[in-house]
């Protein structure tokens, strides 16, 4: 169990990063909204073990 002044400092700090969260901008996307999936399952679907690209990178 923390001691009391611990989790008020806890506290506090949570509150002023919820403030600060609130204070930046946001920006709203215009975006559509989603369409449900159709009852027919596309062509990928089908597929019980897809072929999925891998990278490699290497930072030399």
């Amino acid at each position: 169990m923390l001691p009391p002044f611990i989790i008020e400092q806890i506290r506090q700090r949570e509150e002023r990063e919820r403030a600060h969260k609130q204070e930046q901008p946001r920006l709203e996307l215009p975006l559509e909204p989603r369409r449900p999936r159709s009852g027919s399952p596309s062509v990928d679907d089908d597929d019980p073990n897809p072929d999925r690209g891998v990278w490699i990178l290497e930072i030399t």
